[in-house]
């Protein structure tokens, strides 16, 4: 867990200078509104996995525990693969720069939002690898009613000012 808050951490800094970077091209940002709500729920959800584990004594199961360590592995390589695609454009925030062809390199040759995918993989499979189911149910689909809205914005906001071929 402190792996993955220490990455996440590395990846707000890219994140913030990808920000800079963008809106000084003209970046426009959609739905700022839900940000903090993702914050929040990214940062209590590390906090409320830990504590489960700490204070529910949970055990941990060999079989449960290396499987969904597998998995948070494969949701890490997914989401540096995603960032490596998106290079410059990689960003917390919904950023779009009007007029530009999307990313269609990487894991968007096949899925359109493959970062959510890992996301929504690794809130459930990070707290499993402890045991923490009721972090693991409680923010995955909170996590899940988070992007419903988030992949609206998105989507609403690439048609609106995203790529011309549209």
């Amino acid at each position: 867990m402190a792996a993955v808050a220490a990455e996440r951490g590395l990846e707000l800094v890219v994140a913030r200078r990808n920000t800079a970077r963008l809106r000084a091209r003209g970046a426009v940002e959609v739905g700022a509104g839900h940000y903090p709500v993702m914050v929040a729920l990214h940062s209590c959800w590390l906090i409320a996995a830990l504590a489960e584990v700490l204070l529910l004594h949970r055990p941990f199961h060999w079989v449960l525990g290396m499987s969904m360590l597998f998995l948070v592995a494969a949701t890490q390589a997914m989401r540096y693969w995603v960032i490596s695609a998106l290079a410059g454009r990689w960003t917390t925030r919904v950023l779009v720069l009007p007029g530009e062809p999307l990313v269609a390199s990487g894991p968007f040759r096949w899925l359109r939002h493959p970062n959510y995918l890992a996301v929504a993989i690794e809130i459930v499979a990070l707290p499993l690898v402890h045991g923490a189911w009721w972090t693991a149910l409680g923010f995955g689909v909170g996590n899940l009613l988070l992007l419903r809205h988030r992949l609206r914005v998105e989507n609403g906001a690439l048609a609106e000012f995203g790529d011309p071929i549209q």
